[in-house]
């Protein structure tokens, strides 16, 4: 039958349609013979880590756009967002700890050389968030889709220029050499950056908030790398990672490193 207008009927959408569940729901599919049980929690949870980083990209995309233009307001919904969800991500690291060392080792060596390095999408995030390490591409095919994401993403402004470019365009202070500078290179803090963000916080209460908003986010990914490194030291000690990495070793080694050092240290200057 047709509808009024000639048409064929469409289906109904549906929640099941909407979400694509079928889909989604058929993509855990454990490789151990049995499978091992525990199996399952381990790839619900990483991915539902790839979904979250998805929606943090989604949402950072935007918060450079806003910044762009000027829109502090919207940056600042933006950005508690993807704080949140960093708490979520912290959160997720409970549910998989309730997996012992043992229940681990039921299923370990099927991952072969799979490793949470090979996330293009955090590799990415990384990247977004100000990272300049051309040899984490190594771990993604040349010429592929994910390795062009990554080489992307430094080879544009990351999140912090497009501070940078909010705090001038408000009077602040930012050296003309910083906001020209090649984004392609890793970002090293600055003295007179940090003057100008002094400024801000002591002037513009609106960029204030914005500012301490990158601090919740900056906060945020240290707390889940700690609780990320801590899980891994739990259930495999100090043996090495799959997929060749060093484990624990190598995430210990990424703590307490900033995203925004000057907005860490400016502290000092108050």
């Amino acid at each position: 039958m047709s509808s009024h207008d000639g048409a064929p009927h469409a289906r109904a959408l549906t929640y099941a349609s909407y979400l694509r569940l079928d889909e989604l729901l058929s993509l855990q599919r454990p490789r151990s013979e049995g499978p091992e049980h525990d199996e399952m929690l381990f790839i619900v949870i990483h991915q539902t880590y790839e979904l979250w980083f998805a929606s943090i990209l989604h949402e950072l995309a935007r918060a450079q756009r806003v910044l762009a233009a000027a829109d502090v307001h919207a940056s600042l919904a933006t950005l508690g967002r993807v704080r949140t969800i960093l708490k979520v991500l912290v959160a997720q690291v409970d549910i998989l700890e309730t997996m012992t060392p043992l229940q681990f080792l039921t299923f370990r060596d099927r991952l072969d050389a799979s490793s949470g390095f090979q996330s293009a999408q955090f590799r990415e995030l990384e990247a977004v968030l100000g990272r300049r390490d051309p040899g984490v591409t190594g771990h993604f095919e040349q010429g592929g889709a994910a390795r062009a994401r990554i080489e992307a993403a430094m080879a544009r402004p990351a999140l912090w220029d497009s501070v940078l470019g909010l705090l001038s365009s408000r009077g602040h202070p930012v050296p003309p050499a910083v906001l020209g500078r090649d984004v392609r290179s890793a970002y090293e803090p600055s003295e007179a950056v940090q003057v100008a963000v002094e400024r801000a916080y002591r002037e513009d209460p609106e960029v204030a908030l914005l500012l301490e908003r990158l601090v919740d986010v900056d906060e945020g990914l240290q707390e889940w790398r700690y609780r990320h490194v801590k899980m891994v030291e739990r259930t495999i000690g100090t043996k090495r990672g799959t997929g060749g990495s060093s484990g624990a070793e190598y995430l210990a080694g990424t703590l307490f490193r900033p995203v925004f050092p000057d907005l860490w240290a400016v502290r000092a200057r108050f």
